[in-house]
């Protein structure tokens, strides 16, 4: 059963129930223990949440890709308090953003490293999903007439301008689920709580749309706010009222985004938020491993159902193996990738050896099929003693230098011409570092994440902690749950970030990239970071609204916004976080406050019956006021670290000057919500690790992936072996339509020659590739000379949505390369109507990574029913708190008066009855009293 509301509620039941008993068990052992610590599982609705969440994404597992991201990119109404305008980024924005790529990586690494400069700008839709989202409270009065020509939506957008505070948000999902629907209730709320607006993408996912597809569309959508296309409805918002703002792998593409803005000269944003980015995608940090029984993560990873789209390869396919015993030479070295961008020894040095082999077996032989030792590989150990410039034995030495120098060639060298030789390159399969020395490495044929293949997991722009320097950026605020496998990374990438020379970034990434040697000697100015990480919280802990941590970290994430949009850039270099802006900042606890009876039309009752979210409390502000001062406080005692120029100088005394010249705030959020200095970076075991251990692949992770696909093999054998037979049918079909394409003359093999009028703004590095025309567009045929992962549509032809693209371009939407618009054939058009994935008269659906799945009826769609359910557990811990308030106030204004009669009977007998102003400072009291917390 594919993933549905009706499968969903099915699997996460029996987990609800099972966690209810559960919890009162172990709450009960605890009570009878007399344990009063606290911890985020004595939440009961946390604690419900967190396995219903777990629940959902193993269940996905358990299906194929394609079935996760239909669900969770299916269209859902936004509530009817919220004003949503849906937004068409243009292929004229995306080729402004394919551009700057294009110059980012120039030309050599476009062509070895990424595969082309085509495959990754085509797209089955003439557009990327966007939407502005706002409160409907925040819309100004604005009157059209009946003369005005736009639309309601654009009426809409423009009632927005005037609110200046704007987050660009990039959802998260491991880089292939997930969408604009998902996260929309957590995007509300960050506009709520900011007073301004946000700007949501939904950008092109893998495995379909792998590397760098999701980053060419974040860049996209930066643009289209910066410089609008003509017709646009708003205006440009400039980078100083914009903030970047992202979770899980959407906070990776944010930082991501960052770097190549920074690496071209480009304006940044005022800010970025981080939450529970994911940096680190060959898994190297120890806390992946240590925090599955805490997170939410699946127990193998993200392994799926097979399915014509993932994996590439199944076990059916005649006895595929997965890894095996290392049979080539270093390099790579354990642990490590082959190189895509070779020299010419190493070039000439495979080159000959594919062709020895060849001719010995009589059959072509790939790099995967080179065999090194014929009688038994050596050791791990004995391989690292080569040396290489990221051997974990921390040797310096050139990786087999006889091999990679241009000089040392095989006898047959001479006949082989040089460029053919780079053509035949083909990287060696990665070799994993072993736990055992003595042990010999496993070679990995097959790949691990979806989002790139293996060979492209330490490139900086796909595991951005691998980036040689993360200085010069715009101020950060990360966020990071105890609990969550990321930990680790997260730290490390803070710090890294706040500290460019202390944690350099291994050699070999540095020799792999011409930018990466730049940028180590460039940026190498600290950038401002505040990091924190909650006590028991898993990944993403701001997807639990309604626990304590989640509520403060919503607050805090939102002071922040508008700390450095509504501040000059020369405040933010003297004091970019809002906790030390003097005097302290205004915190509004007058968001929108929804009256229940207010009258609602017919729509809003059927299309949405959640209820408005509540105003915040006072507890909630008077938590952050003491979070607040807990921050000074550790600036004052020589917690927080400060800029090397001022490590001497006092914090300021000045009620009216901010607390300047701090580099980094370093905290730990306990379950209640309050803030505490973290330990030295020395007691942190992530800060520790040598930099050649990061960025590699190592054993444990991967013997993990490995049991849980060797179970799925088991589980879904003949599935896989139908998807192989699907695969060929449409294979077949594509086949047709190509063949039926070069007959009518629609296609050929040449490309056209385009030119750009697209610029980049003065200050900053101009474009080399010369000038292309800005509607420009690619299609499937256009690959010529080009390598596209073997997971991106683009190159296959096996696939529904690779047949649905291949029309696409054919009948509806022709790059300029076809000499002219394609004519269906009546066959096809008559099949097309027996065929769920097409239309005899419309462009037939694009890949679900891609567009909206819209239903023909409203839904009650199960990602309506976690956002009322979150909305349920909102009220009921607020309700919960506000009691225990209650309960706090009624025992503080009782020792507050006993107190007072006590001392006043000792002195003059005065009367103690209080006037309103003495029972009003009463409660102001008891209430700090009881936002105080009662442990450090």
């Amino acid at each position: 059963m594919p993933v549905t509301t009706t499968s969903a509620a099915i699997h996460i039941t029996p987990v609800v129930i099972k966690t209810f008993f559960k919890h009162s068990k172990r709450k009960g052992i605890k009570l009878k223990d007399g344990d009063k610590s606290e911890e985020a599982w004595d939440d009961l609705f946390y604690d419900e949440a967190f396995h219903i969440v777990k629940a959902f994404i193993e269940l996905g597992t358990k299906n194929t890709v394609e079935s996760l991201q239909a669900f969770t990119n299916t269209h859902v109404p936004a509530p009817y308090w919220c004003a949503v305008v849906p937004v068409k980024i243009p292929l004229a924005t995306c080729n402004q953003a394919a551009d700057a790529l294009i110059e980012w990586f120039g030309p050599d690494e476009l062509k070895r490293v990424v595969g082309g400069e085509r495959w990754w700008q085509i797209r089955g839709l003439d557009w990327i999903d966007s939407e502005w989202v706002t409160e409907k409270d925040y819309l100004d009065d604005r009157s059209f007439s009946k003369d005005d020509s736009y639309t309601e939506e654009e009426q809409t957008t423009l009632r927005m301008e005037h609110l200046d505070r704007v987050m660009l948000y990039v959802h998260g999902g491991a880089y292939f689920w997930g969408s604009i629907n998902t996260h929309r209730y957590q995007i509300i709320r960050y506009a709520r709580k900011m007073r301004g607006r946000a700007f949501a993408v939904n950008y092109r996912k893998a495995p379909q749309y792998p590397w760098p597809c999701p980053l060419h569309d974040v860049l996209a959508a930066y643009f289209y706010l910066t410089s609008p296309p003509p017709g646009s409805v708003h205006k440009p918002v400039p980078p100083s009222k914009m903030v970047f703002a992202g979770d899980s792998a959407g906070a990776a593409l944010c930082l991501t985004a960052l770097t190549v803005l920074r690496d071209l000269g480009l304006p940044q944003p005022a800010g970025a938020v981080l939450i529970s980015p994911w940096v680190d995608l060959t898994h190297s940090f120890p806390s992946v491993m240590n925090n599955t029984a805490t997170d939410i993560i699946p127990p193998h990873g993200f392994i799926h159902k097979p399915s014509p789209t993932w994996p590439v390869h199944t076990k059916a396919e005649g006895g595929y193996t997965r890894a095996v015993p290392t049979q080539t030479d270093p390099p790579p070295q354990p642990g490590h990738a082959d190189k895509l961008k070779p020299d010419a020894g190493e070039v000439a040095d495979q080159a000959s050896q594919r062709l020895e082999q060849s001719i010995q077996r009589g059959e072509e032989v790939h790099s995967a099929d080179l065999k090194d030792y014929p009688d038994g590989a050596p050791s791990q150990q004995e391989m690292q003693e080569k040396g290489g410039v990221d051997a974990p034995t921390g040797g310096t030495t050139p990786v087999d230098t006889a091999r990679s120098s241009p000089e040392s060639k095989h006898e047959n060298d001479h006949d082989l011409d040089p460029d053919i030789s780079l053509d035949m390159w083909e990287p060696k399969p990665p070799k994993v570092l072993m736990l055992d020395p003595n042990a010999t490495p496993l070679e990995l044929r097959a790949q691990i994440q979806l989002y790139a293949t293996t060979e492209q997991l330490s490139h900086p722009l796909v595991s951005p902690v691998l980036q040689s320097s993360l200085g010069n950026l715009c101020p950060l605020y990360i966020i990071a749950g105890n609990g969550e496998c990321l930990r680790d990374e997260i730290i490390y990438l803070a710090h890294k970030a706040a500290h460019p020379k202390k944690y350099p970034t291994r050699k070999g990434v540095l020799q792999d990239g011409h930018r990466q040697k730049e940028n180590a000697e460039k940026f190498q100015t600290p950038t401002k970071v505040h990091l924190q990480v909650f006590d028991d919280m898993c990944h993403v802990l701001t997807v639990f609204t309604f626990t304590e941590p989640a509520k403060y970290a919503y607050r805090a994430i939102t002071q922040f916004v508008k700390h450095v949009i509504d501040n000059s850039e020369a405040h933010l270099e003297r004091n970019p976080f809002p906790e030390l802006h003097r005097p302290p900042s205004d915190i509004s606890d007058t968001e929108p406050v929804h009256k229940r009876d207010r009258r609602r039309t017919p729509s809003e009752k059927t299309s949405d019956r959640a209820k408005p979210p509540l105003s915040p409390s006072r507890t909630e502000i008077d938590k952050y006021r003491f979070n607040e001062q807990q921050a000074e406080q550790e600036v004052k005692q020589g917690h927080a670290e400060k800029l090397p120029a001022h490590t001497e100088a006092p914090p300021s005394e000045c009620s009216g000057e901010d607390i300047p010249a701090v580099l980094m705030i370093r905290e730990r959020v306990d379950v209640m919500g309050n803030v505490r200095p973290m330990e030295p970076a020395e007691e942190i075991e992530a800060l520790n690790i040598p930099p050649q251990q990061i960025g590699v692949i190592k054993e444990l992770p991967v013997r993990r992936w490995l049991e849980g696909q060797e179970e799925w093999d088991r589980k879904y054998k003949r599935t896989a072996e139908r998807v192989i037979r699907k695969r060929k049918h449409y294979e077949a079909k594509a086949q047709r339509l190509l063949d039926h394409a070069r007959q009518q003359g629609w296609i050929h093999d040449e490309l056209t020659p385009q030119t750009s009028r697209v610029s980049i703004p003065d200050g900053a590095s101009r474009l080399s590739a010369g000038e292309i025309q800005p509607e420009r567009r690619w299609g499937p045929f256009d690959l010529k000379e080009e390598r596209p992962p073997p997971t991106a549509i683009a190159g296959r032809r096996d696939t529904a949505e690779a047949v649905a693209l291949l029309k696409k371009a054919l009948y509806y939407s022709a790059p300029v390369t076809h000499h002219r618009l394609g004519k269906i054939k009546t066959s096809d058009a008559v099949r097309a109507v027996f065929d769920h994935h097409d239309h005899p008269l419309k462009p037939p659906r694009q890949s679900v990574s891609e567009q909206q799945v819209h239903t023909q009826v409203i839904p009650i769609h199960g990602l309506r029913m976690w956002q009322s359910l979150v909305e349920l557990f909102m009220r009921k811990s607020s309700k919960k708190v506000d009691q225990k308030v209650k309960v706090g106030k009624k025992h503080a204004r009782s020792t507050l008066r006993s107190t007072k009669e006590m001392f006043g009977s000792s002195t003059s007998g005065e009367t103690s009855t209080a006037t309103p102003t003495d029972q009003s400072r009463e409660e102001e009291g008891a209430s700090s009293f009881t936002a105080t917390p009662t442990h450090q």
